[in-house]
C-alpha cells in the first residue's frame, strides 16, 4: 500500500508531494464582501509551511445568492482574482498544491447573509429555528448557477490554483438536488436519480470545459445521510460518483465524519472499499473523517483511498504533515485555548466560530 508521505499523481498528470490534504474548513475569517483577508491567507499558508501536500480553501461562494455565512470567502467576481493569485503563489512557494472548494448554499444561504430569499430544488420545509422555506429553482436559476460555478473555476485557474472541488456534500445546493426527500420536482431536474443528478453533472461538465486539462477538478460527496445531508442512498451516491468520473472528475472526496465506520446500508462493508471498487483506478479518492494520527491516515489508504483530508486535527496541528513523519508522534487534541488557536494562525473570529464544536475550545 502507498504511504502517507509518498507523492501522488492525478490522472491528468498533476503531482502532489504527499497524500495529506487540508480539508475545506468553514472559518468566517474573510472580509464581509467575500474578499480574501490577510487572516485567511495566513491560516492557509501556515498549513503549507506545515507540509500539507494539498491546501484547500474553505467553502467559497460562487454567487452572492449562495453565500451562507458572514466572513465566507468569495470567488464570484473578477476583481478577486489578483488577491487570490497572491494566495495561490504563496501556497505553491511552500510546496503545496493550492485548491479552492466551490460552493452554493441553496436553502442554507439565508436572506440576511445572501440578500435574497434562498432557493433550492423544491420548497422544502425543515423544523429548525430561523429556517426560511426556499423557493423552487427556475430554469434561469439553474442555468445561472451552472455558469457561476464554471466562471468561478475559470477565475481560480487564472489565479494559479491547481484545482477546484465542487461541494456536493453536507446538504448544500448540489446535495439538495441529489436528495430524494429535498428534491420533489417532477421535471427534468427531479424524480429519477438521473434527473436529480443532472445539476451536479452539468456543473462538473461546465467546469471541466472552462479550465485547462492540467487543472484538477473534483467533487465532495456525502455517501449516505448524516447531519444536514438527507435523502441520500449509498448505491445512488456510488452511481453519481461513477457518472462524475465519466464527466471528467479527477477525484472523489468522501466526507465520512468517522472514517472507521462501516456504511449504514451495508454494515459489513466500508464506504471506501465500495467506492474504490466502483470507480476507475485512475480516479483518486480522498477520504476525511476524524483522522488524528498517522496510523489513522494510513488505515484510510490501506482501505483503498489515495489521499486523506484532515479537518479538526489540522486546526489543532497545522504542522501535522511534517510532525506525523516522526515515530511515536502524538497530535495535540482538544480542548485548546483561544491563545493556542491563535498561535496556530486561527484568527480571533475563527476561534469564536470553533466554540460551536463541543469541547474543542477550552473555557
Amino acid at each position: 500500500m502507498p504511504g502517507l508521505f509518498e507523492p501522488f499523481r492525478f490522472r491528468n498528470g498533476v503531482i502532489t508531494p504527499n497524500r495529506v490534504t487540508l480539508a475545506p474548513l468553514t472559518n468566517q475569517q474573510s472580509h464581509l464582501d467575500g474578499t480574501l483577508s490577510d487572516a485567511e491567507q495566513a491560516w492557509l499558508v501556515r498549513h503549507a509551511i506545515g507540509g500539507f501536500g494539498i491546501v484547500t480553501t474553505c467553502a467559497a461562494f460562487v454567487a452572492q445568492d449562495g453565500k451562507a455565512w458572514p466572513g465566507e470567502l468569495g470567488v464570484d467576481r473578477d476583481d478577486q482574482v489578483e488577491r487570490l493569485a497572491g494566495l495561490a503563489s504563496a501556497l505553491r512557494a511552500h510546496g503545496s498544491l493550492p485548491m479552492v472548494q466551490l460552493f452554493h448554499g441553496g436553502t442554507r444561504a439565508p436572506s440576511e447573509i445572501s440578500g435574497s430569499r434562498p432557493w433550492s430544488a423544491s420548497e422544502y420545509v425543515e423544523d429548525r429555528p430561523g429556517y426560511q422555506v426556499p423557493r423552487a429553482a427556475t430554469e434561469a436559476d439553474l442555468a445561472g448557477v451552472i455558469e457561476a460555478f464554471a466562471a468561478a473555476a475559470a477565475r481560480c485557474a487564472r489565479a494559479g490554483f491547481a484545482g477546484v472541488e465542487l461541494h456536493g456534500a453536507h446538504g448544500y445546493l448540489l446535495s439538495q438536488f441529489l436528495s430524494s426527500t429535498m428534491n420533489t420536482r417532477t421535471d427534468a431536474w427531479g424524480g429519477s436519480l438521473e434527473n436529480r443528478a443532472r445539476l451536479i453533472r452539468a456543473t462538473m461538465q461546465a467546469v471541466r470545459a472552462r479550465v485547462p486539462a492540467d487543472f484538477v477538478v473534483g467533487v465532495r460527496l456525502s455517501p449516505e445521510d448524516f447531519g444536514q445531508a438527507k435523502g441520500l442512498d449509498l448505491d445512488e451516491t456510488v452511481q453519481v460518483a461513477r457518472w462524475l468520473a465519466d464527466d471528467g472528475a479527477e477525484l472523489i472526496h468522501l466526507s465520512l465524519w468517522r472514517a472507521e465506520r462501516m456504511t449504514t446500508k451495508r454494515p459489513a462493508e466500508h464506504p471506501i472499499t465500495i467506492f474504490r471498487a466502483a470507480l476507475p483506478a485512475e480516479v483518486a479518492i480522498i477520504a476525511a473523517g476524524n483522522l488524528w494520527t498517522a496510523a489513522d491516515g494510513q488505515a484510510v489508504l490501506d482501505r483503498g483511498a489515495d489521499l486523506i483530508a484532515l479537518g479538526r486535527s489540522a486546526i489543532a496541528n497545522p504542522d501535522w504533515a511534517n510532525q506525523a513523519r516522526g515515530e511515536g508522534w502524538e497530535p495535540r487534541r482538544p480542548p485548546l485555548t483561544r491563545d493556542e488557536l491563535i498561535a496556530r494562525s486561527a484568527s480571533p473570529e475563527f476561534a469564536v466560530y470553533l466554540r460551536q464544536f463541543k469541547g474543542f475550545v477550552a473555557d
